[in-house]
């Protein structure tokens, strides 16, 4: 297929409402053709396990650790040594001393190549200094993620022109704030809702941005930002379609305006703000890439920026391993330490085991950014997805540990003279990583849609309403002779070979390789009864999802200890990969007896207005619930 040839919908839409098949017709526009040979977590779907891809586990090779060692020393001892995080969640504010000396050491730019005035360092050594970051201060990591991962830095390193590289680069690596604007007031993960346009001029010198966005974090402070805007339709496919494109846009611009710092529960010193444009000239050297391809941009940026959550997860998840056990081993209780304790025992073993493993995703992944292999589509969005709800648990699971001193806050515990743990605003700062740069809900049905992918190609013109008859039988043949052999293969034994591993770890690698093709029989099935209206399934498409997230969790674990040296590695591993093994087996039961269809009913009833009866017995306001 040539670059500027449109792939065919393989969607059926004719059943669609107007907006959702826009919704999905420019989703579908946008997305690269996926590869499921070069991701692992692809091939788990399609019932094959290549254990090669994983096993021997390749660590972060010398040279690059030896190169990112000063940069991550300096690092931590300015966090060290220079940063309150408790003062700035209780002002609301990053000192501008904070901001420009991390500008000065070259945080800003960590991945901005030296010859654009950045550090030119790996995403291994991003994710590291994300996870010192995570460990101290929610705030200053949101700050330098949002600047780098999905501002200015990312979209012009991979789309960038080389102008825009050598004027642009150097001010953001630097210490220039940079910010991504893309959600609106009715626009979220749907983005053909969006209303702000950038219309050209008529000598084509320039575009008119006219619009408002919403929740743009870093915009308060931003000296320039990347703004999503529809530009004018085009034919695709003889149908004239929406277009958004990607625009650099200069704050201090004639017409831009920050209307509004927004607040919120968490990360209190956010520099998150609502920002209109009106009659805002873009200059025509400002457009990223082409017209067109700005959600392509915004999708392939986020590929690699969602790793950057997770990452920083890990830093919080062993601060709080780190309180749990000195608490633990301290706190006396009918006349032993807490941590003898059964109830409490099980939770620092468990928040144990699944921080070994956030470090074994985010360690493959990046690893895999690194070396430019394989398709990381569905690594990170598992990264984002799973390393969030789990650092949540370990976040609640700690202030549970705690009792009152987790629920009270670090200032309070200072003036009663005891040891100032904020667990209360680890909590409050880490609830959003569920909900930004992606959802989980939207994280399941992303990998959904990529796991389906396979299928699509193979079977998706025969149930295409939209496609002539000849087309629809052809395809019909050809997935016939597909399902052949494919199904048959899923049905036959897995052999894999792990020469050298642990006996423990070796039969849970067995096992998942079974499993996988397990997974991808129940997939076709789902297929099979539901058709096109599986997307609809949205319970039954997250059980699936979550056993083929497991799996890539157990798999990549019990690769990591093999190779480890640390004392616990393999038993870390082992319990986790059990643990695992539970939660995929109890998955495949909810695939068959669950009560998805009841609790779907139920809710429309309650949406309905059915069941007001239940909200009697509280305080009504003329505002609405409050």
């Amino acid at each position: 297929m040539s670059e500027n040839e449109e792939p065919e919908m393989i969607i059926d839409t004719s059943g669609m409402s107007e907006g959702k098949r826009q919704a999905l017709e420019m989703a579908e526009d946008s997305r690269d053709e996926f590869h499921t040979h070069h991701s692992f977590v692809a091939s788990l779907f399609m019932g094959r396990f290549p254990a090669k891809e994983l096993f021997p586990f390749q660590r972060q090779p010398e040279e690059d650790r030896a190169e990112a060692e000063a940069f991550l020393n300096q690092l931590e001892e300015f966090i060290a040594t220079k940063v309150d995080a408790d003062r700035i969640d209780e002002e609301g504010e990053v000192p501008d001393e904070v901001i420009r000396e991390l500008g000065e050491m070259g945080a800003f730019g960590i991945k901005v190549k030296k010859e654009y005035g950045g550090l030119g360092l790996s995403q291994t050594t991003y994710c590291a200094a994300a996870q010192l970051l995570g460990s101290v201060c929610g705030n200053l990591t949101a700050l330098l993620s949002a600047h780098q991962s999905i501002g200015v830095a990312q979209p012009l390193v991979v789309f960038g022109t080389e102008e825009q590289k050598k004027k642009y680069l150097p001010r953001v690596a630097g210490g220039e704030l940079s910010a991504f604007a893309l959600t609106e007031d009715g626009v979220g993960s749907d983005p053909a809702r969006m209303t702000t346009e950038a219309l050209p001029s008529e000598d084509g010198s320039h575009y008119v941005l006219n619009g408002k966005k919403l929740w743009c974090t870093n915009g308060v402070k931003a000296g320039v930002i990347v703004v999503m805007a529809k530009t004018p339709q085009r034919m695709i496919r003889g149908k004239m379609r929406d277009q958004i494109s990607a625009f650099i846009v200069e704050m201090d611009s004639p017409g831009v305006n920050v209307d509004l710092r927004c607040h919120f529960m968490g990360l209190r010193a956010l520099y998150n703000g609502v920002i209109s444009f009106k009659e805002v000239k873009v200059p025509a050297e400002n457009l990223i890439g082409a017209e067109g391809k700005g959600l392509k941009i915004a999708l392939t940026t986020l590929n690699t920026g969602r790793l950057t959550i997770p990452a920083a997860c890990i830093g919080l998840n062993k601060r709080c391993i780190e309180v749990c056990r000195k608490w633990a081993g301290e706190r006396e209780q009918w006349g032993s330490a807490i941590g003898k304790h059964s109830a409490i025992a099980d939770k620092i073993g468990k928040m144990t085991a699944v921080t070994y493993a956030m470090e074994a995703m985010i360690e493959y992944t990046a690893g895999l950014v690194d070396r430019k292999e394989g398709d990381i589509r569905l690594e990170a969005a598992v990264c984002k997805m799973w390393g969030t709800e789990e650092s949540w648990k370990v976040v609640d699971e700690t202030l549970q540990i705690r009792g009152g001193r987790g629920f009270e806050v670090a200032s309070s515990l200072k003036a009663r003279g005891e040891d100032p743990v904020p667990v209360e605003r680890w909590l409050r700062d880490s609830r959003i990583n569920m909900i930004f740069e992606g959802s989980s809900e939207i994280m399941r049905l992303f990998i959904a849609r990529e796991a389906l992918d396979p299928h699509l190609k193979v079977g998706g013109a025969v149930m295409n309403s939209r496609l002539p008859m000849m087309k629809r039988l052809g395809a019909g043949l050809r997935a016939a002779g597909f399902y052949a052999w494919w199904y048959p293969s899923t049905l036959l034994p897995s052999f894999v070979s792990v020469p050298g591993m642990d006996a423990s770890l070796a039969r849970h690698m067995r096992w998942g390789a079974r499993c996988s093709k397990r997974l991808a029989r129940q997939l076709f099935h789902a297929m099979l009864r539901y058709g096109p209206a599986l997307e609809r399934e949205q319970m039954v498409l997250k059980h699936i999802v979550d056993i083929g997230a497991d799996l890539f969790l157990l798999s990549v674990t019990c690769a990591r200890a093999a190779g480890g040296k640390d004392e616990g590695e393999i038993a870390l591993a082992d319990v986790f990969a059990a643990e695992c093994r539970i939660r995929i087996e109890e998955r495949f039961g909810k695939l068959k007896h669950n009560k998805n269809r009841v609790f779907y009913h139920l809710a429309q009833e309650v949406l309905a207005g059915k069941m007001t009866w239940m909200e009697k017995g509280i305080v009504r306001s003329n505002r609405g619930t409050e």
